[in-house]
């Protein structure tokens, strides 16, 4: 029970002041504008949860879910606007439609591996970049779509702390699912395909079967989160949606905590997010925020390859004493040793000899 306490007690204490932090951060933030960049952050943190579904699980590397994110985000905005369909009606159907058309287009990307499955993901974020910016008639092409307020009464203030809430929401969610097929036989079989997908199959893992489905769900909850930024932010536009940027920042964040760990993404998304933020605020419109990502970027891919936590962990390991080591012998040793246990026992001397 100690072992048990001393093990968990310090995770457990931390993921509680991480969500009481989170779920107070409307109450002590500033101004509405911080109000704002915090949805943003929360935003991010579902998106790259949700890669993380394909890419820390099977380590399939797509750079193109930003197609999920637009379908989810235009899906919910058309069927507000142009079928009248309630807000989070819509946002529930939209997601239901990615998933079906993930299976058929995971059907043909997964069968390649590697740069090709990149090079599949990146043509469909353009293949529906131009569909959508040419279909004026229907999607708004350049011009973008806007989306109907789920909550008109409210003030542009109040509404960013409910959506606040609502990605909290959305974020515990996806969190749930991971931890969950994490701990199942499913999960189990997803890290052998991430491990050795050759080897995995020929141990009896349907691999494919088991792609498809980390692809359809990975892309299920991106459209959830494209959904709720349409329904927060209201105005579409075909060249943010279907950016090969967000995608990016997809699997960089990922990376960036650590594709392994639970709780990775949402930290890799709370520290580019709020990277972001900031060199935007200070330095204008110009590009140099990109830049000053990129360098931050580079310097934890160069120093901590793996992620965060886990170099984090690593470092905590590393200066924690260690108990029940085994003690390392030299062969001089170990031969010593065992001509001890192969001399025989002296024999006992008689008692009249000992008292001479």
């Amino acid at each position: 029970m100690r072992n048990v306490f001393d093990g968990r007690a310090p995770r457990l204490a931390a993921l509680l002041i991480g969500a009481v932090a989170l779920l107070s951060f409307p109450l002590w933030s500033p101004n509405p504008y911080i109000t704002s960049a915090g949805v943003v952050v929360l935003s991010y943190a579902v998106l790259s949860t949700s890669w993380n579904f394909v890419g820390g699980f099977t380590g399939y590397m797509s750079l193109g879910h930003a197609a999920w994110f637009g379908l989810g985000a235009y899906g919910t905005g058309l069927l507000i606007a142009r079928a009248g369909v309630p807000s989070f009606l819509a946002l529930g159907l939209a997601a239901v439609i990615v998933a079906v058309l993930a299976v058929p287009i995971g059907i043909a990307a997964l069968r390649v591996r590697g740069a090709s499955f990149v090079i599949v993901s990146i043509a469909l974020v353009l293949v529906l970049l131009l569909v959508f910016q040419s279909w004026r008639s229907f999607t708004g092409g350049s011009d973008g779509l806007v989306v109907p307020r789920p909550f008109p009464d409210l003030l542009r203030p109040e509404h960013h702390v409910v959506f606040f809430y609502l990605f909290a929401v959305l974020l515990a969610v996806a969190l749930l699912a991971w931890w969950t097929i994490d701990r199942s036989r499913f999960g189990l079989g997803l890290k052998a395909i991430r491990e050795d997908e050759d080897k995995a199959q020929s141990l009896g893992v349907p691999t494919f079967a088991y792609k498809l489905v980390a692809f359809v769900v990975s892309a299920t909850f991106t459209a959830l989160g494209g959904g709720m930024y349409a329904l927060w932010f209201g105005d579409l536009d075909p060249i943010f949606q279907f950016s090969i940027l967000i995608g990016s920042y997809m699997v960089l964040m990922a990376l960036l905590g650590g594709v392994r760990n639970l709780f990775g993404p949402v930290l890799g998304a709370f520290v580019v997010g709020i990277a972001i933020e900031y060199f935007k605020v200070s330095y204008g419109d110009t590009q140099f925020h990109l830049i000053a990502t990129g360098l931050l970027l580079a310097v934890v891919v160069l120093f901590m390859p793996d992620g965060v936590i886990p170099a984090v962990a690593g470092l905590f390991t590393r200066f924690r004493p260690q108990q029940g080591s085994i003690r390392e012998m030299t062969a001089a040793e170990l031969l010593e040793r065992d001509r001890g246990d192969a001399e025989p026992a002296p024999a006992p001397k008689d008692r009249a000899e000992v008292r001479r």
